[in-house]
C-alpha cells in the first residue's frame, strides 16, 4: 500500500535528475517499487506523484529495467486515461524512455498508439501533450509511406 506519509519524505527528490535518485535514494529505499505501488491507488494525487517519480527515474536504463521487470508498463499505460494532466504527461514521458526493442510489443499496441496519436493531434489544445506525444511517435512509431 502506498502511504502518503512515506511519499512526503520523497517529495523533494521527485523532480531531481535521475542520477541523484539512482545513486542516493535508490540505494536506501525501494523507491521505484513505492512509485509503482502508487499507480494502483484510487487517490489521483498519489498516482500523479508515482508516475512522476517513475518518469524522472526511467531515463536511467537501470531504473527502466526495474520498472519493466516489476510489471510497470501496463500501470503506466493506464495513466494515459487519467483526468490529471500532469499524470498523462508523466506517463507519456515514462513510455518514451521505456519503449525499446524488448518492450515495443507491449507499448506499441494499436490502442496505445491510437491514444498517443490523439494527444499529438491535439497539440493546439494542449501543447505539452502534443509535443511529448509527437516526440514519442517520431522516435518509436515507424512511418508508413
Amino acid at each position: 500500500m502506498c502511504r502518503p506519509s512515506s511519499l512526503c519524505a520523497l517529495r523533494p527528490w521527485q523532480g531531481t535528475p535521475y542520477g541523484y535518485i539512482s545513486d542516493f535514494i535508490g540505494s536506501l529505499l525501494n523507491v521505484l517499487e513505492l512509485f509503482l505501488d502508487c499507480l494502483t491507488e484510487p487517490n489521483e494525487r498519489l498516482v500523479e506523484f508515482g508516475v512522476g517519480g517513475i518518469c524522472n527515474a526511467c531515463a536511467d536504463p537501470a531504473n527502466a529495467a526495474v520498472v519493466i521487470q516489476s510489471g510497470g508498463i501496463p500501470l503506466i499505460i493506464q495513466c494515459l486515461s487519467s483526468p490529471v494532466r500532469n499524470t498523462v504527461n508523466y506517463a507519456l514521458g515514462a513510455l518514451y524512455y521505456l519503449c525499446d526493442a524488448s518492450t515495443e510489443e507491449e507499448i506499441l499496441r494499436p490502442e496505445v498508439v491510437d491514444v498517443i496519436e490523439r494527444f499529438a493531434a491535439a497539440g493546439a489544445v494542449n501543447v505539452n501533450f502534443g509535443n511529448i506525444a509527437q516526440a514519442f511517435l517520431d522516435k518509436h512509431v515507424p512511418k508508413l509511406n
